[in-house]
């Protein structure tokens, strides 16, 4: 069998690996097997990290429209609550954009579902129903 030495193929991989590690500290960034640890933990660190955005930006929109639903004189749930009532179908990102940018559109939006808002006094714990309907039956 011939013998293989790999000059080029290891070269490229190795200096690939080296591009990813690139700006990392210390010998992260220079060595290749320090640089190979680190790269792998990044990848890690990536993968995981793009779904926590995802909650991270929920989060966010949530704050944003729960913010604005206070200065129009209401609750996050109270209006998440209406809008499905009303059969309005908009995601928190464009209703936290739209509490951001256009603040006379979200009042008006908030304005339009008013009907749906609970009553004063009707609101009432789900325990609170099962608890009368065991009296009641």
């Amino acid at each position: 069998m011939p013998r293989v030495k790999r000059g080029t193929k290891r070269r490229a991989r190795r200096k690939k690996l080296l591009k990813h590690a690139k700006g990392f500290f210390l010998t992260k960034g220079k060595l290749y097997r320090s640089a190979k640890e680190a790269v792998n933990r990044s990848l890690r660190y990536t993968y995981r990290d793009r779904r926590v955005r995802k909650r991270d930006y929920r989060a966010l929109w949530i704050q944003r429209i729960g913010a604005a639903a206070r200065n129009n004189g209401t609750t996050y749930s109270q209006l998440i609550h209406a809008l499905k009532a009303g059969g309005i179908d908009l995601d928190r990102k464009i209703l936290a954009d739209m509490a951001v940018h256009d603040a006379d559109g979200f009042a008006s939006l908030v304005g339009s579902v008013k009907q749906h808002f609970p009553k004063p006094g009707v609101v009432q714990t789900a325990r609170a129903a099962v608890v009368r309907h065991h009296e009641e039956g």
